[in-house]
């Protein structure tokens, strides 16, 4: 293993091994009443799910199998929820100096350690409910209708409709019956055509032709294309582009194609963290301004230089919107307003989704799962 990837994982680990022991520390010096083997025993447990998630991610990267699938699942939700536990550690403390501070209205008699569990009992419970909301909120996939005007649109794709899905992120988590449910909900719709701007899968090793087998079922007038995301490049892209393929999905790596007068290119991911590389591309396949011209790079980054090559719209994902908070928060001070829905660049229309999948924790709390249906209209001169 190379040191970069060895020293990324170490880091994460310690990031980990500090939250999980916050969390457990917290618990045990609020619940004064444990048991001390209770209190052992929930140190030993809690300590021992801090390698969950590393060992699991290891695993998902290199293995698919029930047993992978079920242990990399557990160890995401636990993360998912461990997210909310040390938000409520982190709030807990200051809380409790505070309302001794304050002196709390709680305990009549005056004697602090009843109100150290109702404090933290509430505060875990606010945890426990956030985590349990987010889990079911990531399986309630969102149909947004949006009407894109283009400049130069051809008179015969007024009216006609585009289905955008990004981040489905296919693997151990979001499997075959994940996808079928996301083309049912595509189908409805009856799309011309299908755009699909990188992580349809999540960078793990799995049964990469099933996983994918129910994007078949969806036979749009004009096809569906695909340019790769950061997830496709975690290795090799090679055996997730042939499968991609192999599903008759047409992968634009730094291609152009022209559907009945509507120009469509695709960007690699790795291609669009160089921007001249993003220059040199974009100069060699954009049609030039005015042209209706659509852009699938699956981070909403390099506008200025999409803009410059007179792409009317750029279609991305990846960002999640930030999945559940306080990412959410995050992703918003890096992306800004492009981290989710339509806006403007200049000329340049960006539209961002929020992806209809998940990546780690199967959890959304404020970045809902989407697809988008886009009906074209002629922008007025």
């Amino acid at each position: 293993m190379k040191a970069w990837p060895l020293l990324a994982i170490v880091i994460v680990q310690g990031i980990l091994f500090a939250a999980h022991l916050l969390v457990v520390y917290t618990w045990i010096a609020f619940f004064p009443g444990l048991a001390p083997s209770t209190a052992h025993a929930l140190r030993v447990a809690v300590l021992a799910l801090s390698f969950s998630f590393v060992v699991a991610a290891l695993l998902n990267f290199r293995h698919s199998n029930r047993f992978v699938s079920a242990f990399y699942t557990l160890a995401c939700i636990w993360l998912g929820f461990l997210n909310y536990f040390f938000l409520g550690a982190c709030i807990t403390w200051p809380l409790w100096y505070l309302m001794r501070a304050l002196g709390s209205g709680i305990d009549p008699l005056n004697q602090p350690n009843l109100d150290r569990p109702i404090l933290a009992g509430v505060i875990a419970a606010i945890g426990v409910i956030a985590g349990a909301y987010a889990l079911i909120n990531a399986r309630r996939i969102r149909e947004r209708l949006i009407r894109i005007e283009l400049p130069g649109l051809p008179e015969q794709w007024r009216g006609r409709r585009a289905v955008l899905m990004s981040d489905l992120h296919l693997g151990n988590i979001n499997k075959a019956g994940f996808c079928r449910k996301v083309v049912a909900l595509a189908a409805r719709h009856q799309p011309d055509v299908v755009f699909i701007p990188g992580d349809l899968y999540d960078g793990s090793t799995a049964k990469l032709d099933w996983l994918i087998a129910p994007l078949k079922e969806l036979k749009p007038r004009f096809g569906i294309f695909f340019s790769t995301g950061n997830h496709e490049e975690f290795h090799d892209a090679g055996d997730y582009v042939a499968a991609i393929r192999k599903a008759g999905i047409h992968v634009l790596a730094n291609e152009c194609v022209t559907i009945d007068g509507l120009h469509v290119l695709g960007i690699n991911y790795h291609e669009a963290t160089f921007p001249l590389r993003v220059r040199a591309t974009l100069e060699r396949l954009s049609p030039g301004a005015g042209q209706p011209s659509i852009l699938l790079n699956h981070a909403p980054v390099r506008l200025p230089i999409v803009e410059d090559a007179g792409i009317a719209l750029q279609l991305s994902g990846h960002t999640h919107g930030g999945q559940f908070f306080p990412y959410t928060w995050l992703t918003q001070r890096i992306f800004g307003p492009f981290t989710h829905g339509l806006h403007k660049f200049g000329k340049l229309q960006v539209y961002t989704s929020t992806g209809a999948g998940t990546w780690g924790p199967p959890m959304r709390l404020g970045a809902a799962p989407e697809i988008v249906v886009m009906e074209f209209e002629r922008a007025e001169s």
